[in-house]
């Protein structure tokens, strides 16, 4: 625009002159045809619009928006037409409780009350993105400032509305990833309304209050004292069976040896052992009668 602007000047400049004095008709004449040269380049360069990668071009004549997008890449449109770039990359939204983490400086994250009537603290993460189609219809109802008309106020919402159907602890722990599929649905839906793609929703922390916290603490602790009082008596319970099982191992075999044992057997072990005792060399045996145990006597200082 900045050639058609500069060659209509020159050429405006070109006819006073030639009109206010007839010695400078040849010098006007060059001044007109330098004039249309500019006009032309600049109607050329106007009418090339490159639209860069994850971008999409909206067109604007006189105020009113068109529904046709462009895409990425180069084209030739109308000179007249005001081309507005919109992304349509994904993007986020965060709202933390940690100063200057979020999109808002200081403490951002969103405090809702439960269905025990106890506030919780919830830190979000809201990944998006324009849908190129709709670009046309988000910028004419919207704008460029949607992030704050629309993806800031409708998240927070829903998830106030979404908190009252949990009480405290079960969105702390059993029934988080339901709560955060439920609240995504429901963004999910309104996004779509508004020309917007919800890609993801991120619950990145639930604070309970502190009452709250010690009572999740002292169960958990119970739990654990529990589990290990159940991991002991697992194991005395395992000790008195191997006990069990050792005595009764020993029970059957002095069974079985006493019912096999006989006067006969007894007495041929006793000759065996009276047997290795008389072919000790450091040894001596006397027998005390008959049947009687023998008596061993040390051979050692003879």
């Amino acid at each position: 625009m900045a050639f058609i602007f500069l060659g209509v000047i020159l050429l405006l400049v070109s006819i006073i002159v030639g009109r206010s004095n007839d010695k400078l008709q040849k010098l006007a004449a060059i001044g007109r045809g330098l004039a249309f040269a500019f006009i032309v380049l600049g109607i050329v360069f106007a009418s090339v619009i490159q639209i860069d990668a994850g971008e999409a071009g909206v067109k604007v004549l006189f105020g009113k928006v068109q529904r046709d997008v462009l895409q990425s890449g180069l084209h030739f449109v109308n000179p007249l037409l005001d081309i507005r770039r919109v992304d349509i990359r994904t993007q986020n939204y965060t709202m933390s409780g940690v100063h200057d983490e979020g999109e808002k400086a200081g403490d951002d994250a969103i405090k809702v009350l439960t269905s025990d009537g106890l506030e919780v603290t919830i830190d979000l993460t809201v990944l998006y993105r324009v849908v190129g189609a709709e670009a046309p219809r988000l910028l004419q109802e919207t704008g460029f400032d949607y992030r704050d008309k629309i993806v800031r106020p409708l998240s927070r919402t829903k998830i106030r509305d979404n908190a009252v159907y949990y009480q405290a602890i079960e969105l702390y722990s059993t029934k988080r990833d339901e709560f955060q599929d439920r609240i995504y649905k429901s963004i999910d839906a309104d996004f779509k309304k508004r020309g917007l793609l919800l890609e993801q929703l991120l619950v990145r922390n639930i604070t309970l209050p502190e009452s709250v916290r010690a009572t999740i603490e002292q169960k958990i602790n119970a739990e654990q004292e529990a589990q290990k009082m159940q991991f002991v008596l697992q194991k005395e319970k395992q000790e008195a069976e191997r006990k069990r099982v050792e005595a009764q191992g020993i029970s059957d075999y002095q069974r079985i040896i006493n019912e096999s044992l006989t006067e006969k057997q007894l007495q041929y072990e006793q000759i065996k052992a009276m047997k290795e005792l008389a072919q000790s060399q450091n040894s001596k045996m006397i027998i005390m009668g008959r049947g009687n145990t023998p008596i061993i006597l040390d051979g050692k200082g003879n």
